[in-house]
């Protein structure tokens, strides 16, 4: 008997030569079993005997090799969070590393890569399905092949757990096994259901009504494995076509939804081919909408020096061309044709990431159709460029520039409505997603009524802040539109005239802004009081003030071990398994002087607070308190100086795939101080080496793209 999906109880027999792995209601099906410590993978028919300790699990997560020890990684804990239509859907809240060898041995590097994926699991928003696939949309999910194992029709981008699970799909597939070596047997399909697919992003799942119609709201975004990291880490796109902070964002409305607790909904009316009625008898209806966002892509980066605005470095956007031409195929193939919304400001720095994708998209398109509209507040209001004829897939984009900053000054916010009414064609011709329940099915697919054919493409700087407003903008307008053409409002109504619906659609979109936004920067979204209440307060303009400040500290002292959790997590980075002596790859290397000024500066913080309070006996003389204070307050100086200057060697940069200008700016600033003629001597005198291994991971590991 194949298993299509994933067991729903797993049980863990390990014992001091294997770990076994079976699921009590299939007993019929074969166990998973896990050699120790070779990590060798075999199926058995029937259970073993010899184990030591038997405990539950809600899946396995997958297999990671670190420098001394292979561990299996499984989730010991998930949380309901609803239903979709009748497929419940689970939160991973908790999970444990299971090594293979039975004395575990202690190392530094081991111990802080285990430290790593420990704090990423414990933050990271996962989300699961034993029956459902939450990895892609609807409209894919209709055309996906339901005789494959639920892993199989995962999407790839959205798979967030694709790199751990290599060792099961190898084996599964019969294409290497966990030693390495090559089977040429056929597809191991009784590993299948222990192959659980994990999304990384945000989901919310509401029972609800509007105008009496009962139905359910489902927001879904899924956050990309690939180029996935921290804010100032993973800027721009790579060689591969990949681009920071891609994310994809599903709204569902289900009417008629015959699931019960959760994700259901009890009583009311219903709907059936557009016509409200009762709810019995009904057939569910589906009706998606898909937006994406994602960075500019040209190659482009902001460095951080701890000055509160980074540099920014752009390439020559000639060099991007390729990588930009594998993305947008990747985009048209799966999204059809794409609106590509740019809010960055038109005005200072962030004016080079404008002109540069604007370059990019003439490049692309046929002929490039160029027109501006401008009004009393600036003379580039919105900015167009479209392809003049249709000869080839590039023309199917629509790049459309809206000044938001300029626009919306002042807290009129309402004037965001501008870059609707020059979407609005787009947007009808696009379409979205309905499909109707076939009862008579037994993969519970649906009969496509309607498909989407076109999406809309936003970024800003960071696709956070002003990104969320815009997407929340337009799926409400979007789920208006489809009400309406479903007969539950009236030509003219609006889903924001019912509060109480207003209210939940508005808290669940700044939400998704939240968990975006804490996943990328490291705190909440701005801008979300206008998101929660549709206007912009005092009390969030003081919480945007924090969110801000705590960027601001995160993205320069603690985003490189985050994104070095990111890699380690998603195999952008394999650790030196030789174990052939202590590899240190995350000892600071710098110089013992550069390491000590934070030190200092602190220290003449605390003299000069000290000497104040200090009160002379009397008959002696003040001038040698004064001059130590004086002495303290010069070095103190000097010390906040030299770091505020040469930033780039107090950022915590990662330590296992630093980025190049990093490196760069490394090498940089360690030549200028080298060559100072106070400082330099000194500097020389204290180097362990020349070596920059603090910002760059040498040899240490190799990079290694799923």
């Amino acid at each position: 008997m194949r298993y299509l999906v994933p067991f729903r109880d797993i049980n863990v027999h390990a014992s001091s030569s294997h770990y076994a792995f079976t699921s009590p209601s299939s007993p019929s099906a074969q166990t998973l079993v896990v050699e120790r410590p070779s990590g060798d993978i075999r199926l058995n028919d029937g259970s073993l005997l010899g184990a030591k300790r038997v405990s539950s699990i809600a899946g396995i997560l997958g297999i990671i090799q670190l420098r001394l020890d292979k561990y299996i990684i499984v989730i010991t804990k998930a949380q309901p969070v609803g239903k979709i239509k009748t497929h419940t859907v689970y939160k991973v809240v908790a999970t444990e590393f299971l090594p293979l060898r039975e004395r575990i041995l202690h190392d530094p590097d081991e111990d802080i890569y285990l430290g790593l994926l420990k704090t990423l699991l414990k933050n990271a928003p996962m989300y699961f399905s034993y029956s459902f696939d939450l990895t892609n949309s609807f409209q894919r999910q209709a055309d996906s092949n339901p005789s494959l194992a639920l892993w199989q029709r995962a999407d790839d981008r959205f798979f967030w757990n694709k790199f751990l699970q290599t060792d099961l799909i190898n084996f599964a597939t019969g294409a290497t096994s966990a030693s390495g070596l090559r089977h040429h047997g056929s597809h191991q399909t009784a590993a299948d259901p222990f192959i659980l697919p994990v999304m990384f992003g945000m989901l919310r799942i509401t029972t609800t009504r509007i105008k009496a119609t009962p139905l359910t709201f489902i927001l879904i975004t899924r956050r990309s494995r690939h180029r996935a990291g921290t804010r100032y880490m993973t800027r721009g796109i790579d060689e591969r076509g990949h681009v920071g902070n891609f994310n994809e964002t599903e709204q569902i409305v289900v009417l008629n939804d015959g699931s019960n607790a959760m994700g259901g909904m009890e009583g009311g009316g219903g709907m059936q081919n557009g016509k409200i009625g009762g709810f019995q008898g009904h057939d569910a209806q589906v009706m998606s909408y898909v937006q994406t966002r994602g960075s500019v892509p040209v190659y482009w980066a902001e460095i951080n020096t701890l000055r509160y605005v980074p540099d920014l470095q752009i390439r020559g956007v000639e060099t991007a061309v390729g990588a930009a031409k594998q993305h947008f195929d990747e985009q048209i193939r799966l999204y059809g044709d794409n609106y590509l919304v740019n809010l960055v400001n038109q005005r200072g720095r962030e004016d080079r990431v404008k002109e540069a994708y604007e370059q990019l998209v003439r490049t692309l398109v046929s002929g490039p159709n160029e027109s501006t509209q401008a009004d009393y507040v600036t003379d580039e209001k919105i900015h167009v460029v479209e392809a003049s004829q249709s000869n080839q897939e590039y023309d199917r984009l629509h790049y459309v520039y809206f000044d938001f900053h300029n626009e919306t000054k002042g807290l009129r916010w309402h004037r965001a409505q501008l870059l609707l009414d020059q979407l609005k064609n787009g947007l009808v011709r696009g379409q979205y997603f309905r499909g109707l329940d076939m009862p008579g099915d037994a993969q519970g697919r649906l009969e496509v009524r309607n498909r989407q054919t076109a999406v809309v493409r936003t970024n800003c700087m960071d696709c956070l802040d002003r990104t969320n407003v815009i997407q929340t903008m337009l799926a409400r307008w979007t789920l208006t539109r489809q009400l309406v053409d479903m007969g539950v409002l009236k030509p003219g109504e609006s889903a924001d005239d019912d509060r109480a619906f207003r209210t939940m659609f508005q808290n669940v979109w700044a939400d998704n802004a939240d968990v975006v936004s804490r996943s990328y920067s490291g705190t909440g979204a701005l801008k979300t009081d206008f998101t929660r209440t549709g206007q912009r307060t005092r009390a969030g303009m003081v919480q945007d003030l924090n969110n801000s400040i705590t960027r601001y500290v995160k993205n320069n002292f603690s985003d490189g071990p985050r994104q070095d959790a990111f890699d380690l997590f998603l195999g952008a980075f394999h650790p030196d398994s030789s174990g052939a002596g202590p590899s240190l790859i995350f000892v600071d290397r710098r110089p013992l002087l550069i390491q000590s000024i934070p030190y200092i500066l602190a220290a003449s913080f605390f003299m000069v607070i000290i000497a104040s309070f200090a009160r002379s006996t009397q008959g002696s003389s003040l001038w040698p308190l004064r001059l130590f204070t004086f002495i303290w307050i010069f070095v103190g100086i000097w010390c906040f100086n030299f770091i505020r200057t040469h930033g780039v060697l107090y950022v915590n940069w990662p330590k296992l795939n630093t980025p190049r200008w990093a490196n760069e700016g490394y090498q940089e600033t360690m030549g200028a101080i080298r060559k100072d003629r106070f400082i330099g001597p000194l500097v020389a005198r204290h180097e362990r080496g020349a070596s920059n291994a603090r910002v760059s991971h040498l040899e240490e590991g190799k990079k290694r793209i799923q």
